[in-house]
């Protein structure tokens, strides 16, 4: 299937001067970056997916696994675990190739679904993290700035907006700089809070009862929150060094996302047990009952966690808008995009702050899109192993089908079937409860397995080689 002399393709290359610069708009796109601009450390990530998990949308997580799919605390604490590993492990493997080629995830994401293809995920992703992510984040961040400070709401939620936007706006290298910079102080504030939580949790308040179904839904609901990132994983990666050792790079990123995750999360599932007159369902009642000093300490760090966490997603979310296709002039059109993204998002935003009890239906969908295409991904990588294929980022003529028909039958029959929501019931849990939602798992089986043999009767081929000019 592979030729004797691959084609070749000319990179699209990131204009500009931009190096390590922190207070500097980055210019350009998703193209490629070029090896002169490359800088950072491999464990520079570890800050940079530890901040943005620091928030009290990861909280909710496990507030929800007590609270609403009545688990117990042991019961609770192992399907957020295991979901945080299956994540985890995902968004380290996909952070380890950034260095080597160089581009947003959602261009490698070219390789199996082509140029046109792609614009499913890619599409996808720039609504969840500019609609979706951006909305629920800026809603706590709002909620903790008014409970601290005593402000309005309203006026709260365009502070963190602007503030969102800025980070946005000015891109990679300061948006790096902010999560290392705040980690520090967003560790502290929850280790604080956990000084509290942990003494006054009651474990024996969670009774359980919700069976395996309900331990299959918190198992997709914590995949799918760490999981989320991982159309982020190489946007991250993509400045370092091709040389750089990439596994550190991988170990860096993916634990990043599994100390927080599994951290804040298990500290929802304590806080849902404490007897108090309000449950633990939003920030200012996360907060009551700690402290004074504590509880506004924890107010500020879910705050600032929440900007950690959207500056990511409006950032990453204009980066997909982008890997789309669409041709928007002039060198600060990352930037442009970026803040017109997030400002979608903020008016989302402002419906949401009347509506914090969406939360867990947004939290549960999130890995129903991820998980398939998850699948396509992992399937073509091991497919085109030892081919050389980074030609296939930029050529617009590569438009396989394969990639865009297996993700997409995935999520529809994985939906159909196995969907435990309260809009829509899939076929086996109206069945059974005790199927939970094993929507994602299924999602991704079902795109790798069709993917395989799709890829098989398309007959693409293996190999295309990108030239790098003046390399």
């Amino acid at each position: 299937m592979s030729s004797s002399s691959p084609d070749s393709v000319v990179a699209e290359v990131r204009e500009g001067t931009y190096g390590s610069k922190v207070v500097a708009v980055e210019p350009g796109g998703a193209e490629f970056i070029p090896l002169s601009e490359r800088h950072g450390k491999p464990w520079g990530l570890f800050g940079t997916w530890m901040s943005p998990n620091l928030e009290f949308a990861t909280v909710f997580v496990g507030v929800i696994a007590v609270l609403f799919f009545q688990l117990t605390v042991w019961q609770a604490i192992a399907a957020l675990v295991l979901g945080n590993v299956l994540g985890s492990i995902s968004h380290g493997v996909l952070s380890a190739r950034g260095p080597l080629f160089g581009v947003p995830q959602m261009v490698l994401s070219r390789i199996p679904f082509g140029y046109r293809g792609n614009i499913l995920p890619a599409g996808l992703n720039a609504i969840i993290a500019t609609v979706g992510w951006f909305a629920v984040n800026s809603v706590s961040g709002a909620l903790a700035l008014a409970a601290l400070t005593g402000m309005d709401a309203k006026l709260a939620v365009v502070i963190v907006i602007v503030i969102q936007l800025l980070l946005g706006f000015f891109g990679h290298n300061l948006l790096q700089r902010f999560e290392r910079v705040v980690f520090p102080f967003l560790a502290a504030a929850f280790i604080l809070a956990a000084f509290w939580v942990v003494p006054n949790a009651d474990t024996s308040a969670a009774q359980g009862g919700g069976g395996l179904g309900g331990f299959l839904i918190v198992l997709g609901a914590s995949f799918g929150y760490a999981a989320g990132w991982n159309p982020y994983a190489s946007d991250y990666t993509r400045y370092l060094s091709p040389t750089v050792n990439r596994r550190a790079v991988g170990w860096a990123a993916g634990l990043g996302v599994f100390v927080s995750c599994s951290a804040l999360e298990i500290l929802g599932v304590l806080s849902a047990t404490i007897a108090s007159g309000d449950a633990p369902t939003g920030p200012a009642a996360f907060a009551a009952g700690m402290p004074s000093l504590i509880g506004k300490l924890v107010l500020l760090a879910i705050f600032v966690g929440a900007v950690s966490a959207n500056g990511i997603n409006v950032y990453s979310g204009g980066m997909s808008f982008l890997t789309m296709g669409f041709n928007i002039p002039g060198h600060l059109r990352r930037a442009i995009v970026a803040v017109v993204a997030g400002v979608v998002g903020g008016i989302i935003a402002f419906y949401g702050l009347d509506n914090i009890g969406e939360y867990e239906n947004f939290l549960l969908i999130i890995a129903y899109w991820v998980g398939p295409w998850l699948g396509v991904v992992f399937a073509d990588w091991l497919l085109r192993r030892n081919h050389r294929i980074d030609g296939f980022l930029f050529d617009k003529k590569h438009n396989p089908w394969a990639g865009w028909l297996a993700m997409l039958i995935a999520v529809v029959v994985s939906i159909w079937l196995f969907s435990n929501q309260v809009k829509y019931v899939g076929v086996f849990p109206s069945m059974n409860s005790s199927w939970g939602d094993f929507t994602a798992e299924a999602g991704f089986v079902i795109a790798f397995v069709l993917y395989w043999i799709f890829f098989k009767l398309q007959k693409d081929k293996t190999d295309e080689i990108l030239v790098i000019p003046n390399a």
